[in-house]
């Protein structure tokens, strides 16, 4: 007897693995049916205002609690732990290894009406290294602060779905909200940065811009054209907002595995895994007001591929990765080491959209599970590795390697075994149209691509197995590496990240080196 692991719906969106017991050759002798979910038990509505009148009449003694270890918590209790973080730590010095500067000068430019951070690819206000550092930078010339972005969408591309630029839009339309509260300067430009950046900061009269980071090809390529486009009297400055020690610190060198990685990320988290300071409302207030952006307009007159839907188990913005983080920390957490690698348990994080939009800070995610999670024990431990050692060594990856999404960026000896086997005899030969339908022979794969497909996500150890069977029913290794890259791409939440990349290019057996 055989036991094989099923994915198949509760109810609509609804996933469930089941284990499965089978005959030799894994041929499946029974379906197993599931019930409905559990209904939700809901509280009296006078019992809950009871509840929100007690909560603000105690509130300082529930945040102690919480920093103090205790148990008892109420919904919502994270945001306040962390705004209180944030206001204590408000005077934080910026450490500057965090930056790096792509222009030949380094000082504002005289008579300039403001600073501009040009966001990328972290979209949010606070726990933002890049937008702390604008902040600090207008502050010292007491001069206005902007934010902009650049929204433009790649043409007759597979890849520009609704999934994926509804849940950026909704983000940005967050902290535009949260910019008009801090009396910052929010803009939304239709166009390529390349394109637009250079004279938008001539009409706006800026001093200096700031940026953030991503080691990625076409982001690499919008920020060189911003820096060939800018005037030579404004600095340009790139601040690693995304990672904890900042990608260019951790090695100067393509790093093949967490190992090689690991002691030069954890000797520095000392001086970077810190606090970060609060972004607060700027008293310099612009001469010139961003003009109003008409969300709803934006968002519908996108030209994306919109077969490809939104997904309704992710909220998009950072209050909702906050939210994310606290049933986490509350629920899941105590299990993440033992159980993370069973689908059948509720043990992961989650967090991967909000991380990968740049809603949700990863610096701020380690601090909170260190922090309120220290009675999750060996799982702090094993989460922490894989979110800063492990996802940092995919950045590294990817800015040190510029054949990161190709079969050629493997080591040599993979390459070598690849081609050895590219003639092996394969059983079962799909086309990328039969894999994106999830029409092969395998049940339990045809499962995980459909959840990918309708929900946008996939359960981590899963993926694994994904990737390996792409490898193997399709007819080269370069082959199954696009196939791989462009569905991951185009239906997952988290796709289009070097997370997703590297995950992908495992089955050219690069990923076989990251598990050291």
């Amino acid at each position: 007897m055989h036991r094989s692991l099923l994915l198949i719906p509760a109810s609509k969106h609804i996933w469930k693995f089941v284990t499965l017991e089978s005959q030799r050759h894994c041929s499946f002798t029974k379906l197993v049916g599931l019930s409905s979910i559990n209904n939700r038990t809901t509280m009296p509505a006078e019992k809950r205002k009871a509840t929100f009148v007690k909560m603000d009449n105690t509130k300082r003694q529930k945040l102690q609690a919480v920093k103090e270890g205790k148990r008892e918590r109420v919904e919502g209790w994270l945001q306040d732990v962390v705004a209180e973080q944030q206001k204590e730590k408000k005077d934080l010095k910026f450490n500057k290894q965090r930056l790096r500067f792509l222009s030949q000068t380094q000082k504002i430019k005289q008579g300039s009406e403001g600073v501009v951070y040009w966001m990328n690819r972290d979209h949010r206000v606070q726990d933002n290294w890049a937008l702390i550092y604008a902040q600090q930078l207008a502050l010292e010339e007491k001069l206005p602060l902007h934010i902009c972005f650049c929204l433009v969408v790649p043409q007759n591309s597979e890849l520009a779905t609704i999934r994926h630029f509804g849940f950026m839009l909704r983000g940005l339309e967050e902290v535009a909200k949260d910019c008009s509260a801090l009396d910052i300067q929010f803009h939304l430009l239709q166009g390529s940065a390349g394109e637009l950046l250079p004279g938008f900061v001539a009409d706006w009269s800026f001093g200096a811009v700031v940026t953030d980071f991503s080691p990625l090809r076409t982001p690499l390529q919008w920020v060189e054209e911003v820096k060939k486009g800018l005037p030579s009297d404004i600095p340009f400055i790139q601040v690693d907002a995304h990672n904890v020690v900042p990608c260019w610190v951790a090695s100067d060198k393509l790093e093949y595995s967490a190992r090689t990685i690991r002691n030069k990320i954890t000797k520095l988290l000392k001086e970077f895994l810190t606090e970060m300071p609060l972004v607060d409302k700027h008293p310099h207030t612009a001469l010139r007001t961003a003009k109003p952006v008409d969300w709803a307009e934006a968002l519908s007159s996108l030209e994306v591929d919109r077969t490809v839907e939104e997904v309704d188990w992710a909220k998009s913005g950072t209050a909702a990765g906050i939210a994310m983080l606290e049933s986490f920390i509350d629920l899941r957490l105590k299990n993440f080491a033992t159980q993370r690698n069973n689908p059948n348990s509720s043990a992961v994080s989650q967090l991967s959209p909000w991380i990968r939009f740049g809603h949700l800070s990863a610096q701020r995610v380690v601090l909170q599970v260190k922090c309120c999670g220290k009675s999750a024990g060996e799982s702090v431990f094993s989460f922490t590795e894989e979110l800063v050692v492990r996802r940092e060594l995919t950045d590294n990856f990817c800015f040190y390697n510029p054949s990161y999404d190709s079969v050629k960026g493997a080591n040599d000896w993979a390459q070598k075994t690849l081609k050895d086997h590219a003639k092996d005899p394969r059983p079962y030969v799909y086309t990328r149209e039969q894999l994106e339908k999830a029409q092969t022979h395998d049940k339990l794969w045809n499962a995980a691509q459909y959840q990918m497909v309708i929900e946008g996500k996939m359960h981590g150890f899963l993926r694994m197995y994904w990737a390996k069977k792409i490898l193997e029913w399709t007819s080269s290794p370069e082959g199954a590496l696009s196939i791989a890259i462009y569905l991951n791409d185009r239906y997952e939440l988290d796709g289009q990240d070097p997370n997703g990349f590297v995950g992908t290019v495992w089955i050219s057996e690069v990923r076989s080196t990251h598990t050291s």
